[in-house]
This record gives C-alpha cells, sequence and structure tokens, in this order.
C-alpha cells in the first residue's frame, strides 16, 4: 500500500505563488484548491451584477472588484475568491492596501452553480460571517432564477431574503437597487 503526506502551504507562500499560477487557488487553513472555471451563465451574471455596482458606486469611496479579486478571511485562515466584492473601508482603498486582496468587504456575491453551490452556503457563508465590515452576503442562482440575500443584524445573526423573477432586489449595504431582469440580462432561461 502507497500513501501521501499532505503538507500545509504557507501563507505567504500561497500569496507570492499565486500570482504566478496560470489558474486561480483558494487557500484554506494551510490547504490549496484549484478553482473550477464558470459557465457563461455564471459570468454573464457576475458581469451584469459587478457592472451595474461599479456604475453605482463611481464617485464614491466604495470599490467593487469581480473574479480576480481575493477576501483575506483572518478567522478562518483562508482566502477566497467571491465572484463580486464591494469595500468602502480605507483598509481596502488607501494606497498601501494589499494590491491583491481586501480585508473589510462591505458586500460579497456569490453566482451559484453545480460545482460552487455547496462550498458557497456553507463553508463561505460561514467564513465570511466572522467578517466584521461584512453586511450583506448575496447569492445568485445561475440555473433558475432566484436570489438570496443575507443581512447582518445589529444585535448579532443574519436575516434572510429569498427573492423571485419580480421582485426588487435592494441592497442596503452600498445602497442599489437591482432589477432582476438586469441581473439575468442575457441569461437563457
Amino acid at each position: 500500500m502507497h500513501h501521501a503526506t499532505v503538507l500545509p502551504v504557507a501563507e505567504a507562500d500561497y500569496l507570492a505563488g499565486e500570482p504566478l499560477s496560470e489558474i486561480r487557488h483558494e487557500y484554506v487553513a494551510g490547504q490549496v484548491y484549484a478553482m473550477a472555471g464558470a459557465g457563461k451563465a455564471h459570468n454573464t451574471i457576475a458581469l451584469n451584477i459587478a457592472t451595474r455596482l461599479r456604475n453605482h458606486l463611481r464617485g464614491t469611496p466604495c470599490r467593487s472588484y469581480i473574479a480576480d479579486m481575493k477576501v483575506k478571511v483572518e478567522r478562518a485562515g483562508a482566502y477566497y475568491y467571491p465572484d463580486v466584492v464591494a469595500t468602502c473601508s480605507e483598509r481596502d482603498t488607501a494606497a498601501d492596501a494589499p494590491r491583491d486582496y481586501l480585508t473589510a468587504p462591505t458586500l460579497i456575491i456569490e453566482v451559484l452553480s453545480d460545482s460552487t453551490e455547496t462550498v458557497d452556503r456553507r463553508e463561505k457563508m460561514r467564513a465570511y460571517g466572522t467578517l466584521e465590515s461584512l453586511q450583506e452576503y448575496m447569492l445568485v442562482a445561475s440555473a433558475s432564477r432566484q436570489v438570496e440575500i443575507y443581512r447582518k443584524l445589529s444585535g448579532g445573526g443574519w436575516e434572510q431574503w429569498i427573492l423571485s423573477p419580480g421582485e426588487p432586489v435592494r441592497l442596503d449595504s452600498v445602497n442599489l437597487d437591482l432589477a432582476f431582469e438586469d441581473i439575468y440580462e442575457d441569461v437563457e432561461p
């Protein structure tokens, strides 16, 4: 019988190697995981949201990013690549802030697909929930038309909103209203 030993990867080694890699990797507690590629619907939804978010935040101290910006979750010992993320924190926008990751996001959006849904709903939701700065976590289905928004409550905990076509999609964290039709524009039913 053969066996292999899997050794943890140092955070500094991950951060040094990630820009050199042809594929993106997420880092969780010393382990590195290759990211699966996304399909057309997934990419179109993320781009639709990111475009509207970017236009809305223009001229404000907040910034939005898509796909290739990592979020550092200190308590989970992790770096994740959300589909869309916004930050309004000087910790992330200052000239001396890290260039390839955020530490204080206000809003995180994940587009769900068969290969990512379980991780997005469980591992990432739990990890993102430890970020003091995070006000909203939005999950957008790519195989159907449904949006879930989790909003942090002032006394602790989260409230969940499940939205269907025709309902307004309100992102309180960045004061943005999205139409369902805008989120799913050019996505085949």
